[in-house]
């Protein structure tokens, strides 16, 4: 296969700048917008929000001199975060530039949109190909192969106190896809008594998936997420890679800072659900093989001890999921299969 490139020092010190920057939120007001009504000879003012097309009234309450300044006080911090906005699109522009792996257009207004709406602030991970795609940045390479899908994969559970703090009430971040301005319409479940999982654009290949855990017996009713105020399509051992999340920059924008499984348990599971996909998505199983392959070549030349960590915690989700494991390991180039096959065969019990 192709090489993967290691990146210069100095984009992994500049993509840590980002990183510490985007790790607060910042508003620039640019879809908010403060109006009044005369109502009976007095004022009353609304928060308006919008969302794509669609624009959503909140009322504030009676115009008071606190409020008044509650709302100069906001315009005033839209203003002042201006400087900050511009350092992330410098970094963001020098990284793209320097080699770093970006987002496209439309991925990426819909991946910020979920940001902003605090989808990965509740707990929400990207899995599958965006987060192949963000590992590139965390670990400082260029892939030797990107294959992939426009496919966004969000993926969310209701029973993980995850690490970062959870929003006060749901989401719905099926609504907020529905009005995001870009066409998206639901996609049938197959049983279509069942609610929809899917959301895809009329005509075009981008298509965002709401994914969660299977628990129990084999099932494809989705699972409700109340959190996120949408259904999901259920995904057996997904909840092995929700255990242990960790934040990333996807480079669009400002920085979209968003939630991915650790590297480690990525590469395993890449690996257990290529051996899973029915013969018709052999294609997506090559896909899974060639992007475990890929993340475990950069892990055992800088980080092995992450694939030993994730293969312990693998061992609790069970025999057969260690043998998927070992059975896709096998399918990968040989020298790289025996290396980490030695890296976690100490953690193995005798």
């Amino acid at each position: 296969m192709n090489t993967i490139d290691h990146l210069p020092n100095s984009l992994l010190v500049q993509y840590s700048e980002l990183m510490q920057n985007c790790i607060r939120p910042i508003s620039d007001g640019s879809n908010l917008s403060f109006k009044n009504k005369e109502i009976n000879g007095r004022r009353y003012w609304y928060l308006y929000i919008s969302v794509g097309s669609t624009r959503r009234e909140h009322y504030l309450g009676e115009e008071t001199t606190q409020l008044l300044d509650q709302i100069d006080d906001e315009k005033a911090l839209w203003e002042s975060e201006t400087d900050d906005r511009n350092l992330r699109q410098r970094l963001v522009n020098m990284l793209i530039g320097g080699g770093m792996t970006s987002v496209g257009k439309d991925e990426g207004k819909v991946i910020s949109l979920l940001e902003r709406n605090g989808v990965f602030l509740a707990g929400a991970a990207l899995v599958g190909t965006f987060a192949f795609r963000a590992y590139a940045n965390m670990l400082g390479v260029s892939w030797a192969s990107d294959i992939g899908t426009q496919d966004i994969d969000i993926a969310a559970d209701n029973h993980y106190s995850l690490a970062l703090p959870r929003t006060r009430s749901p989401i719905h971040l099926g609504q907020l896809i529905l009005d995001s301005g870009m066409g998206f319409v639901e996609v049938p479940a197959l049983n279509r008594k069942q609610p929809s999982t899917s959301f895809k654009i009329r005509g075009r290949e981008l298509i965002v998936d709401v994914l969660s855990p299977m628990r129990g017996r084999e099932t494809s009713r989705p699972v409700h997420l109340a959190d996120f105020g949408t259904y999901a399509s259920p995904l057996r051992d997904l909840d092995y890679l929700l255990q242990d999340i960790q934040p990333a920059v996807l480079l669009y924008g400002h920085g979209i800072m968003v939630n991915v499984p650790a590297p480690g348990r990525f590469a395993i599971h890449k690996c257990v659900i290529s051996q899973k996909r029915p013969a018709a998505f052999a294609a997506k199983a090559l896909k899974d093989r060639s992007q475990a392959e890929q993340v475990f070549r950069v892990l055992l030349e800088d980080r092995p001890s992450d694939i030993a960590l994730a293969y312990e915690a693998a061992k609790a989700q069970g025999d057969a999921f260690i043998k998927s494991f070992e059975t896709g390991l096998e399918l990968l180039d040989p020298k790289l299969a025996d290396a980490v096959s030695a890296t976690v065969s100490p953690m193995s019990p005798e």
